[in-house]
């Protein structure tokens, strides 16, 4: 209701008012007080004209009073007056005693503010000209001992009501105490239930038809907090440059995971502690480029200590039965499940993989029979292996089986799938060597270096590889179009593109071979996946920069080199996160010459 309807709005209040003559800025609490004394005002006003109305009328009751109690002497003076005015004169000369009416006589006669004095046994009482002429006009119907009750009974009620006009207008706390009470029923009488109703909609309408489907960024930072923006709101750079703002870190927090998503792309959250959850990607928080987005606490039910590890985008529903998932750990664990296993996840989430105390989730991908597991590490190792070698698991409380033996203190640092297919190593070798991914790229392979920074030491050239003055076969027809390009990139912002045939394939559980050299210029390896020519990448380091620029800026090389720069870092500054963006994401987009950042050459 809040996002489809403005049930909620925000607007803003002139706060200037004439307050007791003078025009005033006030604040909340000063218009409050000011409405406060306003209102005391109110009821002050109100009960002095309502305790001079019951004043006049209890004068005129007073006057009755006198006369219903000498009736007979009245009615002689009266018949012994030769017109109403000497009549009224001769009533206004005469003194008549009061005694039944004392109280009364005594509330008329106590001013506002003054305590009530003790009333004396009888009184003489003189009529005023009002009441004298009040006396005249009385008919003979209310002599009556019924109508005597009632003058009587009326008395009796103007003297409560003139007490209490008095104890009002003397007392400030029961002023108050009267304010809150009228405020009250003001609030019962003028608050109406909800007219409107809210039912369930008898139309089979989903409530994803009503959201426009585009694609978004999504960014989930080291301490949890999550966000959504439009791809829009990124330009295509040039590689090498410094990028631009792409979110507000704070407390040391680091921006570690990005996704290019759909609208309505499904998106699984694993946890530290081995749990997934379920969101689409409309429910995550809308926000700005620079936005820090909200905790991923306040969107699922997350434990005190547990945290998400990794996300991952459902492919379509149709696929799913066909597909396979696949967790990879630090620790160099793999294992494989079904996919459909993870479709169907509660709000409160269940359990995805047993992970050990000093272990980790780094990634979760999802593959079908026909491709590879493509593991890379910090230290610049790495490791392919089909997947039809990683048997499918059934239950998901394991940690699985080892996919790549690490040595030292390496971690391995991102998991993807490569399209599987065999061909002999003279055949990748001969195909390596023709330089066709240069040629069918538009950019130089380093095979012809063209800067000392990243020529390859072909002294540490693998065994699997043949002799340079060796004669080579010609490769086979067809390996052009399934060569895919490696994208290896390090913490110090420097990174290459590798023929996925210089990766051969070996067995599961080995200690790999060499993706990227991590000297002390590049760093360790934050990243390593498979690219299209076509697309864009986009790099996030731990102050929160973000750089998009297209791959085909980044050099084709072999495996043993350093790569170019890609990201201009500060002294402190590292990559933490990298992304591809697909051609779907690139489209209408505008190109690089509008955008406002400074441009770097490549």
């Amino acid at each position: 209701l809040y996002k489809h309807s403005p049930l909620q709005t925000s607007f803003g209040i002139n706060m200037l008012a004439l307050h007791r003559g003078q025009p005033l800025l006030m604040n909340l609490k000063q218009v409050i007080a000011a409405f406060v004394e306003f209102r005391e005002e109110v009821i002050n006003r109100r009960s002095r004209f309502e305790l001079r109305k019951a004043q006049e009328r209890g004068h005129i009751l007073l006057g009755l009073a006198v006369a219903v109690a000498n009736i007979d002497e009245m009615i002689k003076i009266i018949r012994a007056s030769a017109d109403p005015i000497l009549a009224r004169q001769a009533l206004m000369e005469r003194s008549w005693p009061i005694d039944t009416a004392l109280p009364l006589l005594q509330l008329l006669e106590q001013d506002i503010g003054s305590p009530l004095s003790s009333a004396p046994a009888q009184v003489d009482y003189r009529l005023t000209e009002s009441q004298a002429k009040a006396i005249l006009d009385l008919r003979l119907h209310r002599l009556t001992g019924l109508e005597r009750e009632k003058i009587v009974a009326e008395m009796s009620e103007l003297s409560i009501q003139i007490s209490h006009l008095h104890n009002i207008l003397n007392n400030r706390t029961l002023r108050l105490q009267l304010m809150k009470t009228e405020l009250m029923q003001a609030k019962a009488t003028l608050a109406n239930p909800r007219r409107t109703e809210i039912t369930e909609n008898d139309a089979d309408v989903d409530i994803e038809d009503l959201i426009q489907r585009e694609e978004m960024v999504v960014t989930l930072t080291h301490n949890g907090y999550i966000k959504r923006v439009p791809l829009t709101a990124y330009r295509s750079q040039r590689r090498g440059g410094k990028g631009k703002s792409g979110m507000d870190v704070r407390d040391e927090d680091i921006v570690n995971q990005l996704f290019v998503i759909n609208t309505h792309t499904a998106v699984l959250f694993f946890s530290n502690q081995g749990i997934v959850y379920k969101l689409k990607t409309y429910r995550l928080p809308s926000s700005t480029a620079q936005g820090r987005g909200k905790p991923l606490i306040q969107l699922l039910p997350l434990e005190k200590e547990e945290a998400i590890a990794t996300l991952l985008p459902l492919p379509n529903q149709e696929e799913t039965e066909k597909l396979s998932i696949i967790f990879a750990t630090a620790l160099g664990q793999v294992r494989r499940n079904k996919l459909a296993d993870f479709v169907q996840v509660k709000s409160n989430g269940k359990i995805a993989i047993k992970l050990e105390a000093d272990d980790r989730l780094v990634s979760v991908q999802v593959c079908h029979d026909n491709q590879d597991v493509f593991l890379a590490t910090a230290a610049g190792k790495c490791i392919r292996f089909p997947v039809k070698t990683l048997r499918v698991f059934a239950g998901r409380n394991s940690d699985g089986v080892r996919g790549i033996k690490l040595q030292g203190d390496d971690r391995v640092i991102s998991m993807t799938m490569l399209e599987h297919k065999i061909f002999s190593a003279e055949e990748r070798e001969s195909f390596l060597k023709s330089g066709r991914s240069s040629v069918e790229d538009g950019t130089e392979s380093d095979i012809h270096p063209s800067s000392m920074e990243d020529q390859e030491d072909t002294s540490s050239i693998e065994a699997e590889n043949l002799p340079g003055d060796q004669e080579m076969s010609p490769p086979s027809p067809g390996m052009a179009e399934h060569e895919q390009l490696l994208l290896a990139v390090t913490a110090r912002g420097y990174g290459k593109r590798t023929s996925s045939y210089a990766y051969r394939l070996t067995g599961r559980g080995g200690v790999g071979i060499a993706n990227i050299e991590t000297s002390e210029r590049n760093g360790l390896v934050v990243a390593s996946f498979p690219v299209d020519s076509n697309s864009h990448i986009m790099l996030v380091t731990n102050r929160g920069q973000v750089i998009r620029c297209p791959v085909h800026d980044i050099r084709i090389s072999s495996r043993r080199t350093q790569g170019v720069k890609l990201f201009d870092v500060a002294t402190d500054e590292h990559v933490v996160y990298v992304t591809c963006l697909t051609d779907e994401d690139d489209q209408d987009i505008p190109e690089t010459e509008d955008h406002p950042l400074e441009q770097s050459p490549s």
